[in-house]
């Protein structure tokens, strides 16, 4: 365990008792098999040192029970979920009952092939029902889930395999984006190729979808139409977890290659989850939810699944784009199932604007109280653009993978201040500090004085317990960053105005935002310089209009007189390109790929990306004293904009 003896405590008494009082509340909006003793177990006299805490201790519960079984009585004749297919043209339906029969389906079949309580299994799929059945089963036996995004390729997800060690994964055969297949088992046969030995699953679970040809391997490749004919009237009776075991790991991008699993509980969370459905999103049982992220992100676990099912609600599970059949599929959607929220991105309405405006006064948006947008800024002009248009109120709200449940959003009925992300939410103590001594910034209504947004600990219930099988990783990633403090880094700049509400500036870590999703520029680095031509090079974050960021990437040949003409280096750009989508997936290939003969660097050997990036994006890039040689830099400006 990492010793965290010589950091300040920024926490009072009466702050904990505080949190006492508030989730003890919250608590009862969930079931708990056998009540908890202790609200908060933090601080002096607790079985783990700061900043490490244990919410609800003692008391036993399960996800699926809370998400299906405990609305049966009430509503089990109720629609729990709405598969909405663009790509294959299908709407599909299931009550509460429903979803109950095929939960305990995959959970009698996932037991017939190994899984415990505390296995990992591995979710590689695309938006299908399945991968929403093979959650809740992996919940209702106490087996610990990792959902990777199906956009993913293998050698990302064979570092997923590798960490979470599945003992079973579960995928299909294809899925579709735009009308166009993307094969999944090639891509899964292949990782479990790469993986460590000791990391490969005894068994994958195939749903087979009729779109793409699918080789099976005997003896660990299982039909899920099979195996779900064995078990159509088999038990599977919920585990009982304390609050404080493992609920599910789910990967982000790090300042490393190596991906961080985030350890999510299962008590805390259920209650967060249902807690922020209620007092964020202001949303009611027997109402529905419409979330287009993707299950393989936080946003779509906490509130494609968890969170409205959780809540007593009908939730629509979306596969498609938001332009096919044409960009108006999303408002089609909420005038057909009538919505009283939805989710999504601001990169989704950015490229929505540039359509025919007709696709959203014909339909019926008048069951929307509220478009919620998180994932990346939401700037000024999008939000009053969608918030005419729509007719209802545009509400930000900023949160990560880490933290599970927003930590910040403007509260339902209070007028949105445009760019800002709104006011913290209950639960979470956030400061705006000094990033080089952690002490605290007053500068209400000083946009000019940015600080980093940290959060006092205890975090709250439903955020991340640790990084999976790394204790010191999550110590030191998360509560180093800031010295002299025991504080959470969100790894945000950020500001606030006179009224309190916080404006989100950025990174400043080597995470980007592309389109909502987090990637971290060491991990394609990684990729491109695997490239026989490439020696070393730079990925850097630069500002995009519709996608908020997109990666750029600076690459060094080892042999640059090789590189003639134009042709041969567009050539070579898109070999590179087509290498980091081979090996990464396409949401991390760059938008460009530009050759230089070297970097810019410190005299130390440190590469200046932040320097970099201010020159991408016309900006000055500030002090450069220890700059090594200002040449690498204007090669950068020559080779960028021309």
């Amino acid at each position: 365990m990492p010793n965290t003896r010589h950091f300040a405590d920024v926490t009072t008494a009466a702050t904990l008792e505080q949190q006492r009082v508030l989730w003890r509340e919250h608590a009862r909006l969930i079931d708990w098999q056998t009540p908890f003793g202790e609200v908060l177990e933090y601080g002096a006299g607790a079985r783990l040192p700061p900043p490490f805490a244990r919410w609800f201790v003692g008391g036993t519960t399960n996800l699926c029970h809370n998400a299906v079984d405990r609305h049966l009585k009430d509503r089990g004749n109720q629609v729990a979920l709405i598969w909405e297919s663009t790509e294959v043209e299908r709407t599909e339906t299931w009550t509460y009952a429903e979803l109950h029969r095929e939960v305990v389906r995959a959970a009698a079949g996932m037991r017939e092939l190994g899984v415990q309580r505390g296995d990992r299994v591995l979710i590689y799929m695309p938006m299908i029902p399945e991968a929403v059945f093979a959650m809740l089963a992996c919940a209702r036996i106490g087996a610990i889930h990792s959902v990777v995004f199906g956009g993913f390729a293998s050698v990302s997800l064979a570092r997923r395999i590798d960490d979470a060690r599945p003992r079973l994964i579960v995928s299909a055969d294809a899925g579709s984006r735009g009308g166009k297949v993307i094969e999944y088992k090639p891509l899964l046969d292949h990782a479990i190729e790469l993986a460590v030995a000791e990391a490969r699953p005894a068994h994958v679970l195939l749903v087979n979808r009729g779109l793409a040809p699918m080789k099976t391997m005997p003896g660990r490749d299982v039909h899920w139409a099979e195996l779900r004919s064995r078990h159509l009237d088999s038990a599977a009776p919920v585990e009982w977890l304390e609050s404080n075991e493992p609920s599910y790991i789910l990967y982000t991008s790090g300042t490393t290659g190596k991906p961080k699993g985030v350890q999510r509980d299962v008590g805390g969370y259920a209650v967060a989850l249902a807690a922020s459905m209620r007092h964020i999103y202001d949303c009611r049982p027997g109402e529905t939810y419409f979330c287009t992220s993707d299950i393989g992100w936080v946003v779509g676990h906490s509130y494609i699944v968890y969170g409205p099912l959780i809540n007593g609600m009908t939730t629509i599970l979306y596969e498609g784009t938001p332009l096919r059949p044409d960009p108006g599929i999303f408002w089609q959607l909420v005038a057909k199932h009538r919505p009283v929220a939805m989710f999504s991105s601001p990169t989704a309405i950015r490229t929505l604007k540039r359509y025919d405006q007709s696709l959203i006064r014909r339909h019926d948006l008048s069951s929307l109280r509220a478009l919620w947008l998180a994932g990346e800024p939401l700037d000024e002009p999008t939000a009053r653009w969608a918030g005419e248009w729509l007719g209802c109120p545009i509400r930000d709200n900023y949160w990560q993978t880490e933290t599970g449940w927003p930590i910040m959003a403007t509260p339902a009925g209070a007028n949105p201040h445009y760019g800002s992300a709104g006011q913290p939410v209950f639960g979470y103590d956030v400061r705006l500090v000094n990033e080089e001594n952690g002490e605290p910034l007053d500068n209400a209504g000083d946009f000019n004085h940015k600080g980093v947004v940290a959060i006092a600990p205890p975090l709250p219930p439903g955020c991340l317990q640790t990084v999976w099988d790394d204790d010191e990783r999550f110590v030191r990633t998360y509560f180093h960053s800031i010295p002299g403090k025991l504080l959470y880094s969100t790894f945000d700049w950020g500001t606030r105005d006179a009224d309190g509400y916080w404006y989100i500036l950025g990174r400043f870590d080597d995470v980007i935002n592309v389109a909502g999703h987090r990637l971290g520029t060491r991990e394609i680095e990684e990729s491109i310089c695997s490239h026989a031509a490439v020696a070393e090079c730079a990925v850097v974050g630069v500002h995009d209009e519709i996608k908020g960021q997109v990666a750029v990437a600076f690459a060094v040949l080892r042999n640059p007189d090789g590189i003639k003409d134009a042709a041969m280096r567009m050539e070579l750009e898109g070999a590179v390109m087509r290498q980091v989508h081979d090996q990464l997936g396409a949401v991390a290939r760059p938008a460009r790929v530009h050759f230089v003969t070297g970097l810019p660097k410190t005299r130390s050997g440190k590469v200046l990306r932040r320097a970099i990036q201010a020159i991408c994006e016309r900006r000055d890039p500030g002090d450069l004293t220890t700059i090594d040689d200002p040449g690498p830099l204007e090669q950068v400006q020559q080779a960028h904009l021309g």
